[in-house]
């Protein structure tokens, strides 16, 4: 049986990547400042993105706990954009609350769009949370040859987001970013 394009470029792409982790909670923020790692935060859907991440021989290179304010996320996304990293992660911020800032703050910055992100997303988390998959904003996009994931704060919302998209894509959305 002849291999199909999509799992001729899976197979080339490279295999391990270096992630960065930014989680935008104001309140998380005020009680740790800026921790390490997810786990000196008490930051369950860090810690869950690291592990799974980890888990799939990746590497998390660079972890920023920020406040919901649009120059924190940015300068956060930034600074990982200027790392060694191939992937940057947000999570926090994506709901329809006031405070809710990071799709106004990332998505003016993306150079392109993966609107097939967003939409997958809110199809597989149907399942789970039913029609209240409204309320989520979750975008992707690229800046600086790179992808950018906007991810909802909950340890599910990420679980899935990784384990179920971003994770089997990786190394074929890099080879396109970089392409």
């Amino acid at each position: 049986m002849k291999e199909s394009t999509p799992e001729i470029h899976k197979k080339e792409a490279k295999k391990s990547f270096s992630f960065a982790l930014i989680t935008i909670s104001t309140s998380r923020y005020e009680k740790y400042g800026n921790p390490s790692l997810p786990e000196e935060a008490e930051d369950l859907s860090g810690k869950a993105m690291k592990d799974l991440l980890e888990a799939a021989c990746h590497k998390v290179s660079f972890y920023r706990l920020v406040s919901d304010e649009k120059t924190s996320i940015t300068d956060a996304v930034f600074a990982a954009l200027d790392s060694s990293t191939d992937i940057v992660i947000t999570s926090g911020g994506t709901g329809l609350a006031p405070k809710d800032l990071t799709i106004e703050s990332i998505t003016p910055i993306f150079e392109k769009e993966i609107p097939g992100f967003g939409e997958l997303f809110r199809y597989k988390s149907l399942e789970d949370i039913g029609t209240s998959v409204i309320l989520t904003r979750a975008v992707a996009g690229v800046i600086k040859g790179k992808a950018v994931f906007c991810l909802p704060g909950s340890p599910n919302a990420v679980k899935l987001a990784l384990s179920e998209i971003i994770i089997p894509e990786a190394g074929h959305i890099v080879r396109h970013v970089k392409e």
